[in-house]
């Protein structure tokens, strides 16, 4: 055979590999067992680029805090519907590592720039633990009272001075952001008081919950009537406009909290809100009517930046979660699962072509156009793995777990609730007045130093 024959070769070569490119993950949507290869397909794509468990502060990601939190919630998931314990490990040091020093998840690393909503993820992360009885440590602080600690260290943060109420998205004064009062971080707060409510059975947060339901309607966060949720309200102008994007996790939390009071509580004021924000939330993010690359609303999408091609890695999760939470959602209010299910099937499928990035088999962020997109990395991975957990909670056969039904994880009603009064020196505070003259002074008298230091150099150098 002449060399010139083969030339065809190399191209059939390339012509067979992206071909097995372009077809992404195997997924039969109806095997538990084709859910679970993908399953593991993409956690071992998020956690190869996992360095934290080889330093002295397992569960820190570079760049990021509260992304290692929806991490280790995703792997929660996972080991309970897979059975795999592979990362079981890095998940169980990194939850309590970060915890810190008072076990609330306020860690003096990081307590300078934390936001509300930053401590709330590992909150939610905790209590996902407890429900679906992920192992305990038995050196560390229960899964339960970890998000017990959440729950208390947030609740003197609430604000009635301003706008009668409502979390204010920074802890401190001086960060940007600080006038505003967020859907994410009051949403978030609900969310555990609900789903502490449904565990323990305690009546306060059943009482919060409903507090910060009543607040959340009362500003522009949450109207009622269109089931819209708003991304923010500003105390600049008394709570009275509201920041106008959309994102899925903001109406997941809402959604997700509303399900618990009703699946714990009966009352059919919940149902209808269950009813009213899954409606919009399927509309708006399965959209069938804004643009023309999902015609049958078959693939979750992050309208708020997908399309634009402007995620930052923060949004790149939110679909994640929001996924993780509509699969909740059908196990405590199963008249939700008929609308449920085919969306998330949906997403998984779609999520499944997308993952075939060259460096691991890495998932891409537009599900829509039913390839790898070139925009791979852990936020994506971790997105992708919630759609392949989330339809196996749809299919487990348990619920999740509360006190009465076989929760074990040990409650601590008081746990957070310790002196913080050193946290002080780790805190930015609001420059005042005197502050500032102080300053003067001291550059004042530190100038005039410098100015007598330098004429005495220059004095001993010429004279």
């Amino acid at each position: 055979m002449k060399p010139s024959s083969l030339t065809w070769l190399p191209t059939l070569w390339l012509a067979l590999w992206w071909s097995h490119l372009s077809a992404g993950l195997e997924l039969e949507i109806q095997s538990d067992e084709s859910l679970k290869k993908a399953a593991s397909s993409a956690a071992w794509s998020m956690m190869s680029t996992y360095k934290a468990n080889e330093t002295d502060n397992p569960g820190k990601l570079e760049g990021t805090w509260w992304e290692a939190a929806g991490m280790f919630l995703h792997l929660i998931q996972y080991y309970h519907v897979t059975g795999d314990d592979t990362y079981n490990k890095d998940t169980t040091e990194g939850m309590q590592e970060q915890s810190g020093e008072d076990q609330d998840y306020r860690p003096k690393s990081e307590l300078a720039w934390l936001g509300n909503d930053d401590q709330m993820f590992w909150g939610v992360a905790a209590i996902t633990a407890a429900e679906l009885k992920y192992p305990e440590d038995p050196k560390g602080a229960s899964w339960l009272a970890l998000a017990q600690a959440v729950f208390n260290t947030q609740k003197p943060a609430w604000d009635p001075a301003a706008c009668g109420g409502g979390l204010r998205w920074q802890m401190h004064s001086v960060k940007p952001g600080y006038d505003l009062k967020n859907s994410i971080s009051n949403g978030g707060l609900f969310q555990i008081a609900a789903r502490l409510a449904r565990y323990t059975s305690d009546d306060e947060y059943v009482e919060w919950a409903n507090k910060i339901w009543d607040w959340s309607v009362s500003v522009p966060l949450i109207n009622d009537e269109t089931w819209y949720v708003a991304d923010s309200t500003s105390t600049k102008d008394g709570c009275k406009s509201a920041g106008r994007e959309q994102w899925t996790y903001t109406y997941g939390t809402y959604l997700i909290g509303s399900a618990y009071m009703y699946n714990h509580t009966k009352d059919e004021k919940w149902l209808k809100r269950v009813n009213g924000l899954l409606d919009a939330t399927l509309d708006q993010f399965w959209p069938q009517k804004y643009f023309g690359y999902n015609p049958k609303g078959e693939t979750l999408i992050e309208v708020g930046c997908e399309k634009p091609g402007n995620c930052d890695n923060n949004m790149k999760t939110y679909k994640g979660l929001l996924g993780s939470w509509l699969a909740f959602v059908a196990r405590v209010v199963p008249t939700t699962r008929d609308r449920i299910t085919p969306k998330l099937e949906g997403a998984a499928r779609a999520a499944a072509k997308s993952c075939t990035g060259s460096k691991h088999n890495e998932c891409g962020m537009r599900w829509y156009e039913d390839k790898y997109d070139g925009n791979g990395g852990m936020e994506q991975d971790m997105s992708a793995l919630s759609m392949f957990t989330a339809n196996l909670i749809l299919r487990m056969d348990d619920d999740p777990v509360t006190s009465k039904t076989g929760g074990d994880s040990k409650s601590d009603k008081n746990a957070g609730m310790v002196n913080h009064d050193d946290d002080d020196k780790d805190k930015l505070k609001p420059i005042t007045a005197g502050d500032k003259a102080g300053a003067a002074i001291v550059t004042f008298v530190m100038c005039g130093g410098s100015l007598a230091l330098a004429g005495w150099v220059f004095w001993g150098e010429f004279f």
